[in-house]
């Protein structure tokens, strides 16, 4: 048996800027970090007593007898890759699918790292983000950046630049001092909206209006927020003053990334004290992001009291392999069915 841990993401700065189409041609950049909600995929051989021989449970049951009968596209792709069969696997999530969290990647970093194991191999975190953006985005072409694969398989707080088809990792240099105050200023609400990413991704791109001013100057404030971070001479509300900035330019990406139900509640928590914040994920719903100073906080749960809070802390662990108890795997030699 094999179990995999792996952080979900929240995007600060930078989103949209990671997609290929971009930049490939004008460089890109995010701020992200993991915080301490994960997605964990269990895994192991079926024994061989059962009418079928693999069983999934994701958002629903899945008995099948051929890997070609899997419906959920990502967990049939990535066993396919690595030629992985008759198992049983589950998922569980911390948090709900869907919710601008990158819960679709987070997953296939988790699966793939499970299936490795199981497999008896160890991948590095670069060799997990690349093979989940090859499924995701080169196998089922998916639309999307590539951002939530390296996050959820780094982990921690930093800053991922796009270039030339590949990218880089660097965390960002800030104390543990200030890393807590920007941890503590930080409120996550969810709105109870779910929506699938690659859709509103879809919608952003396809459209014939030129969003690369929009993105250019979203790329330039990952430069002026990763200052704000590493000076310690500079006050942290600087950072939700960027959230602000670049919520606005985002908005101006697609006629899906927001609706008059978000905006409206945006200004609510403006109004009530909030300096920034923005929508995580590639919009349309999920969870929305404040930052808020701590004096000002409880002003401003008043204020959205019908939508949940859901308390967390940053981690810097990324995609970990837990449970490690692997078994010899002999192929059955015919199926036996009811």
């Amino acid at each position: 048996m094999i179990i995999t841990k792996t952080p979900f993401r929240m995007s600060f700065l930078g989103g949209g800027t990671d997609m290929p189409a971009f930049f490939n041609e004008h460089g890109g950049a995010v701020i992200s970090t993991t915080f301490d909600k994960f997605c964990y995929v269990n895994v192991r051989h079926m024994p061989p007593f059962h009418p079928y021989i693999s069983e999934l449970v994701h958002n629903r049951f899945e008995r099948v007898n051929n890997v070609e009968e899997i419906e959920h596209p990502l967990i049939r792709e990535c066993m396919k890759l690595h030629d992985i069969h008759e198992i049983r696997l589950t998922y569980e999530g911390d948090l709900p699918a869907r919710t601008g969290l990158g819960t679709s990647s987070t997953f296939a970093v988790g699966m793939l790292n499970a299936f490795c194991a199981l497999k008896g191999k160890m991948m590095s975190k670069r060799q997990l983000a690349q093979e989940a953006i090859h499924v995701e985005r080169d196998i089922l072409q998916e639309h999307g950046g590539w951002q939530d694969q390296v996050a959820a398989a780094y982990g921690g707080l930093n800053r991922i630049d796009f270039h030339d088809h590949d990218f880089s990792v660097r965390p960002i240099i800030i104390s543990p001092e200030r890393k807590k105050e920007l941890d503590e200023n930080l409120l996550l609400f969810y709105t109870g909206v779910q929506r699938f990413s690659s859709e509103i991704q879809a919608d952003t791109f396809a459209k014939p209006v030129d969003k690369t001013k929009q993105l250019l100057d979203m790329l330039a404030l990952v430069d002026e927020a990763e200052k704000v971070l590493t000076d310690k001479g500079k006050s942290l509300n600087e950072f939700g003053k960027l959230l602000d900035t670049t919520w606005k330019l985002k908005r101006e990406t697609g006629s899906k990334v927001s609706n008059g139900s978000i905006d409206e509640l945006y200004d609510i928590a403006i109004k009530a004290g909030a300096l920034g914040g923005k929508l995580l994920g590639a919009g349309g719903g999920g969870f929305l992001l404040f930052y808020c100073e701590k004096d000002k906080q409880e002003n401003l749960k008043m204020a959205l009291d019908n939508l949940m809070i859901v308390p967390f802390n940053f981690e810097n662990d990324g995609a970990q392999v837990l449970y490690y108890a692997p078994v010899e795997y002999s192929p059955r030699k015919e199926i036996i069915l009811k």
